[in-house]
Order: C-alpha cells, then sequence, then structure tokens
C-alpha cells in the first residue's frame, strides 16, 4: 500500500516542524514589517495632505495619496510577503496532517503482517 518507513515518516514529520517553526518566526517578522510600512504611508500620506496647497479637501485627498504612492506600494508588497507566509504555513499543516495519516496508514499495515 505504501513505500514509506515509519523512520522516513519520523524524518518528514520533524522537517515540517523544523518549517513550521520558521514560518511562525517570518510571519512576525513579516507582520513588524507590514506594520511599519503601513505606518510609514499614513504617515506620508497626512504629510503631504498639510502640505498640499489645494483648498478642495478631495483634491488635498488625491494628491496626497499620489505624493505617498511609493509607500502604499511598500506597503502592499509587505501585505503580500505576510500573506505568502500565512499560506505556506497554512500549507505545511495540511501537509502534516498528511503525513501523520500516512503514518497511521503504516501502523495498519505493520499490524496487519505480523
Amino acid at each position: 500500500m505504501s513505500n514509506y518507513t515509519p523512520s522516513q515518516i519520523i524524518q518528514e514529520l520533524q522537517q515540517i516542524q523544523n518549517d513550521a517553526a520558521i514560518g511562525v518566526r517570518a510571519l512576525y517578522e513579516a507582520e513588524v514589517k507590514l506594520a511599519h510600512a503601513e505606518n510609514a504611508y499614513e504617515r506620508e500620506v497626512n504629510l503631504a495632505f498639510l502640505n498640499t496647497e489645494a483648498k478642495l479637501a478631495t483634491e488635498r485627498t488625491a494628491i496626497s495619496k499620489l505624493k505617498a504612492s511609493d509607500k502604499r506600494l511598500e506597503a502592499d508588497l509587505a501585505k503580500a510577503e505576510y500573506n505568502r507566509i500565512k499560506l505556506k504555513l497554512k500549507q505545511l499543516e495540511l501537509a502534516q496532517m498528511s503525513t501523520q495519516t500516512i503514518a497511521r496508514q503504516v501502523e495498519t499495515e505493520m499490524k496487519v503482517l505480523r
């Protein structure tokens, strides 16, 4: 039924755990980076709004967002990185569940072959 040995399954589960631990740290770092990027964007927009000469608030808002577009891009890229890490952690969780299922199948095989 399967070509996995108990040793291979244990190694796979250990690797998944190691990758998940790295992922948790990376997720925290991405959250911090995202928070800083969003803060920098908001600050840039607000400063540009205050320093804009336009009379209408809608014009001032549009101009300030345009001036802060580089900061918005940085925040969007940080958000993409954060979401990618979350997706990878979810994939690791699914891989762990799959490997645990294989472990149960191997255990059942070993009991049947006794």
